[in-house]
């Protein structure tokens, strides 16, 4: 295997990446629509609230995950130009934007309102993790060296 041939292999994921991104901005958005497990989620913990506060709540989860999905869009693209054109700090870019990604969604996931349950239902919260697997693999695609780079050569 070439350098070139794991930045290719990096740049595919980065596209796999910005797609899972999208469809996981879209996601909360359908639910909307159709089932409304956030607004479930909202009202078994918190019971009282009026129908009036949950949606606000479930408005507010959507612009929030619709702004953070749309910043990792960006830094997709941006990725995957600098990956593309062979910028040296491209692996350290995309390692950091890959952590912070990470963050955002383990957050996304795993924090607590209130009512101590967690603030986004767990099918929305994985669905926000799917991004990250897609980020890991580029990273490591990213940093793997070449087999002829990093192994001396044998002559028999």
């Amino acid at each position: 295997m070439t350098k070139t041939r794991h930045a290719r292999s990096a740049i595919g994921a980065m596209y796999a990446g910005l797609g899972l991104t999208v469809v996981a901005m879209i996601v909360p958005w359908i639910d909307l629509a159709t089932g409304n497990v956030l607004a479930g989620h909202i009202r078994a913990g918190y019971p009282t609230f009026p129908q009036g506060r949950i949606d606000a709540a479930v408005m507010t989860w959507l612009v929030c995950l619709s702004v953070v999905g749309a910043l990792g869009v960006i830094c997709w693209f941006c990725a995957i130009w600098a990956a593309r054109t062979g910028k040296r700090w491209a692996r350290g870019v995309v390692t950091l934007v890959c952590a912070l990604g990470l963050g955002i969604a383990l957050f996304d996931l795993l924090v607590r309102d209130t009512s101590g349950d967690t603030g986004l239902p767990p099918l929305l919260g994985w669905v926000g993790m799917l991004p990250c697997l897609a980020g890991l693999l580029a990273v490591a695609l990213l940093w793997k060296r070449s087999q002829s780079t990093s192994q001396p050569t044998s002559q028999a």
